[in-house]
C-alpha cells in the first residue's frame, strides 16, 4: 500500500489562539503548541528564515489531526479573498461528523462563526451545513440521521 494514513491538514492562520479556541469548541483536543524554526523546516517547506508557532489538534477518536501554523517570519500572505466562495480553487473546507448539528453551530457562533449558506437536509440521510469561522476557515458539519 503506497500510504499508511492521512496524518494531518495544515491551516496557516494570523490569530493562532482564536483558531485553536474555535477548533477546541468544535470538540478537537489540543495535542501541543510551540515554536518551529531552523534549517530543517526551511529545507522542508522551501522558505528561508522561517519562524513560526505551530499547534496540533486531534479529533476525539484520535484518527484525524489539524495542524495550525502562524508565521512570525516571513509573514503569511493571502492567496485569495478572505471569504472565498465554495467554488474557489484549492482546499475549501474540512468536514466533521457531529451528533447534534444545531448545538455545534450555536457553540461555534459564540466564537464568531457564521453559516455560509443554511442548514439543509440531504434526503433522509444527513443534515449538513458549512460554517465560516475565524480567519475565514470553512468547516463542514454533517449529522447522520436515523
Amino acid at each position: 500500500m503506497p500510504i499508511q494514513r492521512m496524518d494531518n491538514v495544515l491551516i496557516v492562520v494570523d490569530d493562532l489562539d482564536a483558531v485553536i479556541s474555535f477548533f477546541v469548541e468544535l470538540g478537537m483536543e489540543l495535542e501541543g503548541k510551540g515554536p518551529i524554526e531552523g534549517d530543517w523546516v526551511e529545507r522542508v517547506i522551501g522558505i528561508d528564515d522561517v519562524r513560526q508557532e505551530v499547534a496540533m489538534l486531534r479529533t476525539p477518536d484520535g484518527h484525524g489531526r489539524i495542524e495550525l501554523a502562524m508565521f512570525h517570519t516571513p509573514k503569511a500572505i493571502r492567496a485569495e479573498p478572505r471569504d472565498a466562495p465554495a467554488n474557489t480553487l484549492g482546499i475549501r473546507r474540512v468536514m466533521f461528523a457531529v451528533d447534534d448539528i444545531e448545538d455545534v453551530v450555536a457553540r461555534l457562533r459564540a466564537h464568531g462563526a457564521e453559516l455560509v449558506g443554511e442548514l439543509a437536509q440531504y434526503e433522509n440521510s444527513y443534515r449538513l451545513c458549512y460554517v465560516r469561522g475565524p480567519e475565514g476557515i470553512i468547516v463542514g458539519l454533517a449529522q447522520q440521521l436515523g
